[in-house]
């Protein structure tokens, strides 16, 4: 089983640093005393002042307490034509993703995450062609073995956003497509982890799929340099996503 990456400690922390509150102002809003905040953010459960911030911070106070104890967590999906690898890198683990065209076995690579042996065997095993690869943004346990996959497979062409570039990478923007046999993707900017950070959207399979990267985590948006950037970026590309299934980086599918 995946863990979940966020609990209410860090979906209250990215809240607070989004809406500029700091733990002084939060410990007024609600009156009690600054510790009490530091250990609620440390992790501690106090279900009332989990209620109390959650409301200050216009959050859903019984799904954040959900949250807390730790109850929650997305059902797993199985798709066809979708797998994903969930690979050690140093003191946590990250996501990589192989989507394929069922009939040709023409396949795509999201991210690479750290580990190529996961990737190169389950594409010997089931005999499928690396068409290309995709970086939804160049943090190192994204692209940790890039290298290494580029000289094995023959070196695919590799996308990644033009803010974020890399050496022999094609650079491309928000509403790039791309297509192989019946998979189609396009590209949307979700900025705010990363500057460059994008998000795959991709149909052709039994339903419409997005890879998104650390923009979105199961339990909340991904931590970023520009919390109210990336709100903006999400919220703009909310219609897109709609009834579409996330893989995230970080966490389970939803």
């Amino acid at each position: 089983m995946i863990e979940i990456e966020d609990f209410h400690e860090d979906i209250l922390g990215k809240a607070m640093r989004g809406l500029s509150i700091g733990k002084n102002e939060m410990s007024n809003l609600v009156g009690v005393e600054k510790s009490e905040i530091d250990s609620i953010l440390s992790g501690k459960v106090n279900e009332r002042l989990i209620r109390l911030m959650a409301i200050v911070l216009k959050l859903d106070p019984e799904k954040l307490v959900y949250s807390a104890r730790k109850l929650w967590t997305p059902t797993p999906l199985k798709i066809g034509g979708v797998k994903q690898f969930n690979m050690p890198f140093g003191t946590m683990f990250v996501n990589a993703y192989i989507t394929w065209d069922r009939n040709s076995g023409k396949a795509w690579i999201i991210d690479t995450g750290s580990d190529a042996k996961q990737l190169l065997d389950f594409i010997d095993e089931n005999n499928l062609e690396i068409d290309a690869i995709f970086l939804t943004h160049t943090h190192s346990d994204h692209i940790g073995c890039l290298n290494n996959l580029k000289k094995k497979l023959n070196n695919p062409p590799v996308h990644v956003h033009y803010l974020e570039p890399l050496t022999d990478c094609n650079l491309i923007r928000e509403g790039f497509r791309y297509s192989c046999e019946s998979l189609s993707l396009s590209v949307l900017h979700t900025y705010g982890h990363s500057v460059g950070g994008v998000t795959f959207s991709i149909t052709g399979l039994e339903c419409p799929i997005a890879f998104v990267g650390d923009a979105i985590f199961a339990g909340s948006m991904g931590g970023g340099w520009s919390l109210t950037k990336m709100h903006y970026a999400l919220t703009g590309k909310k219609s897109c996503l709609c009834q579409t299934k996330l893989f995230f980086a970080l966490d389970m599918v939803r």
